[in-house]
């Protein structure tokens, strides 16, 4: 889909943003404020999507929290992941603590959170995270008609400006946007692939990173060379540093920059950065980022960069495929090797003391690499090369290296020299929040009032409006000679030293010629700005908890089931019509759910189900972005039974457009705690699907604490692992850049990637031409049938199909039906299949060497 930036109002117009860093250790968090950040987010050690990250204690916040607040800054929590049944109660001590201590918002996942949030803490702000997927207004309209007190919405990269703008044109909600740092290829909080190869999940802040793996491309069943490339679902690193003037046009008013899990220089160097890009945005100054910028953001760290999903639809530019981790800034490519030393041909700066490594673009051959010793120019040493200060290049050095660092045998003519680290860069940005020294000052504007014979009094107020009144000590003197007056206060009171604040604005209100000696201007400008800083420090404090709110998290009564095993019923998802035949004949199945590439095939499947049969019940996209409506109302349109839902715009949607028509919930909403499920079913949602981040005990925790709930289980499936915006077909297999001009090559090709291990992912488009990657290995939990059936009286089961004929589906059916009704046992059933025997989060491929 093609898209232009908004156009710009008057730019005198625009608001300034905030800034806001990544925090994962102290030090980081001291540069973020050195710097200049506006505000940061950080994790503690739970509930947090960054548990790699050094994180904070819970009873670190009151200390972090008044430290930023002193300072002028906002703090945000993240409490960004599922939660599950027997965390709850931890959960609620902990919004409690962010309360206390004042934090200025929490960053949630999980709707239940957020809803819990607002009603045991109801001062606390609440920021919906990128991980609760927001691509829409109608995804904010959900939210709100779930009883969400929310402030903040952040919103998903891989919303364009015009679809961002779309959003912030109707809400009430400010919007935040990343604009800075790594690109998740899947969409936030709909990635599956860590729990379905490596046991761990993304969605509890355990990513296993497995999109910066290497893949082979397999077409048709035979292998794809796509140039060497292997890193097919690894993304550029996001710099959206000259769209900060179009992003403050639409209204976003938070600019986020990705990395909790990088250093304190590269938070001092994105945050100068991005200050420096809305200061020239704000001075109505075109935004082309210099080359100064730039190279610190490439060193600190960088896969290279793009524009991600900010711009037009482009699937050539967000993926490159060449490598995955951090390369830092290109400075040439090898030209020759002569006596132990590497020619290079250097288009960027280089000098003795960096570090390069050579790429020679061969992912399973180690890379040579080192730090330069001394280098040559013309049979010349040099000190170093700098086309900004030397001139253009590129030039012929000749670089030598520490004994045995570059095995020069080993390389070739063409690799690409990468500069990985520069001291000297490291140094400088390190100067700038180490020691003792305040760096970063916020405005404040001073009032001054008085007359002769009463106490002048001096008034501070900050950027937030924080306010502060001291008085002086003696009254004060008529002026025989020079009276008291903007210059002379200005100077005294602009001594502000080693504190936050720098003067902006002074406002005389003096009646009659005042004179008040310097030392006493002195003494007040000192205890104004000890009593502003501690007014600071109290920002927040004092909010309510309601105790009585604890109750949400008690378990519901169980109740007497009235149903026998017997009783239990069968559904399966298909992905073809034969399956959808299979089904039919079959004859025991409750409902068909439908889920095609080409969504008018949802028709073709309502004329296979007869009058009488299962139930025919469409499954909606996992996504549905701005001005896809009508996707949603193409399914409508045959005639369903009830409507599968697998985010919550669609439910707003199809509520417009079929208010009688039911709705079911399926496993993407993300369902882990009876929080979360209660505020579903009790607005109309009358069937719900457990996420798959549960394992068997967390989903008997969730199932036992909640028995009025009408669960459904998936008892057989090929994890839909990564799902993305990213495009492989189109990438990998045209030259066109989205859906208007790339063949659609998903129609004529059967695709899979193939990991390290030999495993092959089956790759499948959806009808709004996002990417799915299916884990190669069937799923089964028939081991665990029993205990659903008999101890948490399930008695809705589901088998999801993917590839599978006719013949495999209708074995895979027979097989399931007598077990979930207590006529088999399901013990071995897995293997009878062929399937992995687990559920929810489980060991896999990644966990071997």
């Amino acid at each position: 889909m093609t898209t232009t930036a908004p156009s710009a109002p008057s730019k005198s117009l625009r608001r300034r943003p905030e800034i806001l860093a990544p925090v994962g250790t102290e030090d980081m968090l001291t540069s973020a404020i050195e710097n200049g950040a506006d505000a940061v987010y950080f994790g503690l050690q739970e509930f947090n999507a960054r548990l790699r990250a050094a994180n904070f204690r819970r009873q670190d916040l009151p200390r972090v929290m008044q430290r930023l607040h002193e300072r002028g800054m906002r703090g945000y929590v993240t409490l960004n992941t599922l939660v599950f049944e027997d965390e709850l109660t931890d959960l609620a001590e902990t919004l409690i603590a962010c309360s206390d201590a004042g934090v200025d918002a929490i960053l949630v996942q999980d709707v239940g959170v957020a809803w819990l949030a607002n009603q045991l803490v109801p001062g606390l702000p609440v920021h919906a995270s990128t991980q609760m997927t927001v691509t829409s207004a109608e995804s904010i309209t959900a939210l709100e008609r779930l009883g969400l007190q929310l402030d903040r919405i952040v919103a998903a990269r891989e919303l364009n400006r015009r679809e961002l703008g779309k959003i912030t044109a109707v809400t009430d909600k400010e919007v935040e946007v990343f604009v800075h740092g790594a690109i998740c290829v899947a969409y936030s909080g709909q990635c599956l692939t860590s729990e379905a190869l490596g046991g761990r999940s993304a969605n509890r802040g355990e990513c296993a990173q497995a999109c910066r793996l290497p893949y082979d491309l397999i077409v048709d069943g035979e292998p794809r060379d796509v140039g060497g490339l292997k890193y097919l679902l690894s993304p550029k690193d996001l710099a959206a540093w000259e769209d900060i003037g179009d992003l403050m046009d639409i209204g976003i008013v938070s600019l986020k920059i990705e990395g909790r899990l990088k250093s304190p220089e590269y938070v001092a160097a994105t945050v100068r950065s991005y200050r420096a890009a809305v200061d020239t945005a704000l001075a109505g100054e075109p935004l082309v980022m210099p080359e100064s910028v730039r190279r610190p953001l490439e060193m600190t760290f960088s896969r290279g960069f793009t524009g991600g999903y900010l711009h037009e639809t482009n699937h050539q530019n967000v993926v490159e495929g060449r490598f995955p981790k951090k390369r830092g800034l290109r400075v040439g490519t090898v030209v020759d090797f002569v006596g132990g030393g590497v020619v290079v041909e250097a288009t960027g700066p280089i000098k003795p003391g960096d570090g390069l490594v050579f790429d020679s673009g061969q992912p399973d051959r180690e890379e040579e690499g080192g730090r330069v010793y001394e280098m040559e120019h013309d049979g010349l040493r040099i000190n170093g090369w700098d086309p900004l200060t030397d001139g253009p290049g590129p030039v012929r050095l000749t670089l030598r290296f520490g004994s045995g660092q570059v095995r020069t045998r080993r390389m070739k003519e063409g690799e690409l020299v990468w500069k990985t680290s520069d001291p000297a860069l490291e140094a400088e940005l390190k100067a700038t929040w180490t020691g003792d020294q305040i760096r970063s000052h916020r405005p404040v504007d001073a009032v001054v009032s008085g007359s002769v014979g009463a106490p002048l009094v001096l008034e501070l107020r900050d950027e937030d409006g924080v306010t502060v009144r001291v008085e002086d000590t003696l009254p004060a003197d008529r002026a025989e000679k020079r009276p008291l007056g903007e210059e002379v206060l200005r100077e005294q009171l602009g001594r502000l030293g080693n504190t936050p604040f720098e003067l902006r604005g002074v406002t005389l209100q003096l009646d009659g010629d005042l004179m008040v000696p310097k030392s006493r201007l002195n003494e007040l400008r000192r205890r104004a700005a000890e009593k502003l800083i501690e007014a600071r420090r109290q920002r927040g404090s004092g909010r309510p908890v309601v105790e009585s709110a604890r109750a949400h998290i008690m378990p519901i009564p169980a109740i007497v089931d009235p149903y026998p095993p017997t009783a239990s019923e069968l559904s399966v998802l298909c992905r073809s019509l034969a399956q959808v035949e299979a089904a039919v004949a079959f004859g025991q199945i409750a409902n068909i759910y439908t889920d095609f590439e080409d969504i008018r095939l949802h028709r073709e499947a309502r004329k296979l189900i007869p009058a009488g049969g299962p139930r025919f019940v469409p499954a909606g996209l996992r996504i549905v972005k701005p001005g896809e409506a009508p996707l949603v109302r193409k399914l409508l349109d045959a005639e369903p039974d009830a409507l599968l839902i697998r985010n919550l715009a669609s439910w707003v949607i199809a509520q417009e457009l079929a208010p009688d028509l039911e709705i079911l919930g399926d496993y993407s909403l993300n369902v882990s705690n009876h929080l979360t499920a209660r505020l579903l079913f009790e607005k109309g949602i009358s069937q719900l699907v457990p996420s798959y981040d549960l394992n068997i005990d967390q989903l008997m925790g969730l199932l036992t604490m909640d028995p009025l709930g009408n669960y459904e289980v998936t008892i057989h499936q090929y994890m839909p692992m990564f799902h993305m915006e990213h495009c492989v077909f189109c990438r990998f297999l045209s030259t066109g850049t989205d859906f208007t001009n790339c063949g659609r090559p998903c129609e004529s090709h059967e695709v899979a990637l193939k990991d390290r291990m030999g495993y092959e992912h089956y790759l499948k488009a959806d009808a709004g031409c996002r990417n799915t990657v299916f884990n190669a290995t069937a799923q089964s939990a028939s081991a665990y049938i029993d205990r659903l059936v008999f101890e948490a009286k399930v008695r809705r089961f589901r088998v999801d199909f993917v590839r599978e004929t006719a013949e495999q589906a209708t074995e895979a059916m027979a097989g399931y039906l007598p077990v979930i009704r207590g006529e088999a046992d399901g013990s071995e059933l897995w293997r009878t299949l062929r399937a992995s025997s687990k559920l929810g989060v489980t060991k896999g491929s990644l966990d071997h060497d």
